[in-house]
């Protein structure tokens, strides 16, 4: 038995050192956080309970270091220390019953509470007021000298105090913080890196580590790090009481502080916050994996004095671990009721959020190329609430060379239909709109509560009616008849009847109900509405799309000889034909409200080099398709590709086969006329901004109920802005533009005619 312990901790040891050195020196972790310090805590634990098997070299014994040898050596005026970590709140209260112990008799301990961020630690010196040199924590005693880099970070001051009104800086002050990528900022650098081909970076934490440890700081520039300081490690003159009265100073003297830090006088207070704090820890801007536990009186905390690497005055609370590493065993496929496909990762379990995972998402296939996402990679899976789980990418340092990359396959799994990738899309998608899974998806959205809402219709009694032929879309659930149903097992009477009442129900849903239900890519209930609003009656969007069709087509005719006979290899002629092939995304929201098309036809299509009477034609098949989808290119809130999906959908043979059976079928397919208490503001539109004396939802029912309409941004064709108070940027907007600017009096003056 103690031989099995002692080798036990001679293995962690090993283990923790070779971790160690791939998180600090080479900027790329084996394992995560979390994992990282389950091992810390069972060796922790083993050396507590057994100290003659403690190795002198033991990583408990020492401060991880992220020294370099590319960067010169600054030494820090006072050891820059780590933090014992706390893991729930029994943990917690041992750590103030232990402090209280070292303590007089009758101590009253407050706290400062602190969002734990997950950046790379800096210390900086500032000399009379000036930045002079900012250095790694290195191994706590010695760190890189990275002073050139810190100085392209934006939000550090290189003078303090930054407002010279508000007093003087001390002769010299050193301060301790963060140095991090807000979320925005590494997506930014992420979407950067795709644009560029390049691979995404995976962990925000060693990208920022990597940006600080350029040799050329211009390249540091072009990051955009953040920074937050929460400690003074050293200074002349300062004389401060509490971590509350620190945080004060470094606000005053201009330096980034986070705004989210509370104070508690008591641990039972700083508790009843926890909750709160991991339940938006993931809105906030920036990363972090804890919280920081502070004693605020800087006499209490200096009395505590260390324990090993360990200030006693501070903790680290650390949340449950929501990114663990594993292994990808293999991969399935998944095909929605828009025929996109969808690759989920099959893993070795692994626990994390308080549950095993064995499966997730792997979002699509462009999103695993550009991460380099292999079969056998050790990945990095995160889970985060009730989000499902996820691969973040994969650990590149701990590839052996048997992983085999992941490409989409060629027919879709379901139906072997072939499959593609539309222009511009990151999916793919089977387009047969027969596939069985397609329509097996179809069928579960279409009955469910945010949809038709059919009772008694779950997945189980779909899978039944599809194997009993009885439905094979999502109009023949509206001719089901007892009989046939009544012969299936578990169809009971009462069963039967039930179920047919709630189809007989669902008949007669608000036609906005239907188009949700239907699962147009991109057609929830918002656009739905957008769509009743201005269209009356399905045939009125089937019209709509078989003239959009037809001069779409038109378009293409006119089109096609020049981009089969364009041979230049000039950049904006490429763009211009590219443009030319998606007229309804590229050209006509475009050039909608255009006066003058051929001209400007004439000026874009220039790198084309094509005579007068080719770019007449264009302009007049353009003219042509705009007149006839203005109809939905103009309402505020459809996007150019979402009315590409609309037109797509309802030009769709296999579709337009299916809403006839549901017409006939009694379904209602006209939105219901509405009643107007008046027609003063027909044909007008609104944006409302700002405060108003009534809720702006009773204001909008208002407007509409008298014929107007209300948009939420402000374009050109905004007819009246209504603004109340701190009415923000859509006055400025409106101003630039030259658009009547109403209060709520004027508004009230044109209801009344």
């Amino acid at each position: 038995m103690t031989d099995a312990i002692a080798a036990r901790i001679a293995e962690l040891s090993q283990q923790l050192h070779s971790h160690i050195y791939h998180y600090h020196v080479r900027s790329q972790p084996l394992i995560t956080d979390a994992e990282y310090d389950r091992l810390m805590q069972e060796l922790l634990a083993l050396e507590a309970a057994h100290p003659q098997y403690r190795r002198a070299d033991s990583p408990t014994q020492r401060v991880g270091s992220d020294l370099s040898g590319d960067f010169p050596k600054l030494r820090h005026p006072a050891p820059i220390l780590s933090l014992a970590n706390a893991f729930d709140e029994a943990d917690l209260l041992a750590w103030q019953e232990r402090n209280l112990r070292l303590l007089p008799a009758g101590s009253q301990l407050s706290y400062v509470l602190q969002p734990k961020l997950d950046g790379l630690s800096i210390v900086i010196t500032y000399e009379n007021g000036s930045l002079a040199r900012a250095a790694t924590r290195g191994n706590g005693e010695t760190g890189d000298d990275v002073s050139a880099n810190v100085k392209t970070i934006r939000s550090l001051p290189l003078r303090i105090p930054v407002d010279p009104s508000s007093g003087a800086a001390p002769a010299r002050l050193v301060v301790r913080g963060e140095i991090l990528f807000h979320k925005a900022d590494f997506l930014a650098l992420n979407e950067e890196q795709a644009a560029q081909g390049l691979p995404a970076y995976i962990n925000a934490r060693n990208t920022a580590s990597g940006s600080l440890k350029q040799k050329d700081s211009r390249e540091t520039a072009k990051r955009k790090l953040s920074a937050y300081m929460y400690a003074i490690v050293d200074s002349d003159g300062l004389q401060l009481a509490s971590e509350w009265e620190t945080l004060d100073t470094l606000r005053w003297l201009g330096f980034p502080v986070i705004s989210d830090a509370q104070r508690f006088a008591s641990l039972g207070e700083a508790r009843a916050a926890l909750p709160g704090w991991e339940a938006r820890r993931d809105s906030l801007p920036y990363e972090i994996d804890g919280l920081v536990l502070k004693v605020d009186d800087l006499a209490l905390a200096r009395e505590l004095g260390v324990v090993g690497k360990d200030p006693r005055g501070a903790i680290a609370y650390k949340f449950p671990a929501e990114e663990a590493t594993t292994t990808l065993l293999g991969l399935t496929i998944g095909v929605g009721r828009t025929g996109k496909l969808t690759p989920t990762a099959q893993l070795e379990p692994v626990f994390i959020g308080g549950v095993t995972v064995s499966s997730a998402s792997l979002h699509n296939y462009d999103q695993v190329k550009a991460l380099d996402i292999r079969l056998g990679d050790r990945v990095i899976v995160k889970r985060s609430g009730d989000v499902i789980p996820y691969v973040i990418g994969p650990v590149i340092a701990a590839r052996g060379g048997g992983e085999t990359a992941i490409r989409p396959p060629d027919c879709c799994p379901f139906c072997q239909s072939k499959l593609v990738q539309p222009d511009g899309a990151v999916d793919w998608f089977c387009e047969n709109a027969n596939c069985p899974e397609r329509v097996a998806r179809s069928l579960e959205f279409f009955v469910s509560r945010g949809a038709m809402d059919i009772e008694g219709m779950g997945e189980k009694t779909i899978e039944t009616l599809i194997e009993a032929q009885l439905i094979a879309d999502i109009a023949d659930i509206f001719t089901l008849q007892a009989e046939p149903l009544l012969a299936l097992e578990g169809f009971a009477e009462k069963k039967v009847e039930n179920l047919l009442r709630s189809i007989s129900l669902a008949k007669a849903r608000p036609f906005a109900q239907v188009l949700t239900s239907l699962g147009i890519d991109g057609v929830g209930s918002t656009v739905a509405a957008l769509l009743t609003d201005n269209f009356a009656s399905l045939q009125d969007l089937l019209d709509t799309a078989d003239a959009i069709r037809a001069a779409e087509a038109d378009f293409v005719q006119v089109v096609q000889p020049i981009c089969e006979a364009a041979n230049s290899a000039d950049e904006d002629a490429q763009r211009q034909l590219a443009r030319l092939r998606q007229p309804m995304t590229n050209l006509a929201p475009q050039y909608m409200d255009a006066a003058d098309l051929e001209q400007r036809m004439a000026r874009r299509l220039k790198a084309l080099h094509l005579p007068a009477s080719e770019v007449r034609r264009i302009s007049q098949a353009l003219a042509a398709l705009i007149a006839v989808s203005r109809s939905l290119h103009s309402i505020e809130g459809l996007g150019p590709v979402l009315v590409v999906n609309i037109v797509g959908y309802f030009s769709a043979a296999h579709n337009r086969t299916v809403l006839a059976k549901m017409q006939a079928a009694g379904v209602t397919m006209r939105a219901e006329a509405k009643s107007l208490a008046g027609d003063a503001l027909s044909g007008k539109t609104f944006v409302l901004t700002g405060t108003m004396s009534q809720p702006r939802g009773e204001l909008k029912a208002l407007i509409e109920a008298n014929g107007g309409k209300v948009t939420s941004s402000v374009s050109k064709r905004t007819d009246y802005v209504v603004a109340g108070e701190s009415p923000g940027s859509k006055v400025e907007k409106a101003a630039k533009l030259g658009l009547p600017i109403l209060d709520e009096a004027a508004l009230r003056e044109l209801l009344n005619g």
